[in-house]
């Protein structure tokens, strides 16, 4: 039998009301298709065990999400497993309702092939990508200046969280979004936090 985690029932409790009949849906299907799954907690979001990690969801302010941890190993072509209106996290998009769900005949074929790669121990290619270096603006560099600790643990940083924050700084078009968005930067480099712990570019 699967084993649930209790801050799973917490963290689908404190969820938006829309997403809650979702989230219980796909917790259901999960454990119906893979009677041994363990729940937990990973990155502050619900994430199903068996033999290795097998497939998350998460709740935002306006849509919810389920990924299967090797859904590269599950596609077919070189696409997502299902064509995206926007851009979203996890393997199906946005899903606002429970409408938005693929089918559960497709959803227990995943889980099942899901379940088997664990079973047989496959684990998902990680391919290197070398991206060029990205300077940091002089005025991003003048803000963590003049907020303190800022400047200090940026250099701690890593150049690719360091590139994180540039690009979502600078692909700001507004000026009024860009400066929004450079305060939150600065107040979340100041803390030492890194720009992907929230999930979700606003």
């Amino acid at each position: 039998m699967g084993k649930k985690d209790p801050r799973v029932d917490a963290y689908i409790a404190r969820s938006a009301p829309f997403a809650r009949p979702i989230l219980r849906r796909l917790r259901s299907i999960v454990h119906g298709a893979c009677p041994g799954v363990e729940e937990s907690i990973k990155w502050g979001m619900p994430a199903f065990l068996y033999k290795g990690p097998l497939a998350g969801m998460a709740a935002f302010k306006a849509h919810a999400v389920f990924g299967l941890w090797k859904e590269k190993l599950l596609r077919n072509g070189d696409g997502p497993l299902r064509g995206r209106a926007e851009r979203a996290m996890g393997s199906f998009g946005r899903i606002t309702s429970l409408a938005d769900l693929p089918p559960r005949r497709e959803l227990d074929a995943l889980l099942a092939r899901a379940r088997e790669l664990n079973e047989a121990g496959v684990s998902v290619p990680r391919a290197r990508k070398s991206r060029p270096a990205i300077a940091t603006p002089a005025w991003l560099m003048s803000a963590l200046r003049r907020k303190p600790g800022a400047l200090a643990a940026w250099k701690s940083f890593s150049p690719a969280c360091r590139r994180e924050y540039c690009e979502w700084l600078i692909e700001a078009r507004r000026p009024e979004t860009r400066a929004r968005r450079l305060a939150t930067a600065l107040g979340w480099i100041a803390e030492g936090r890194h720009r992907n712990w929230q999930y979700s570019r606003k």
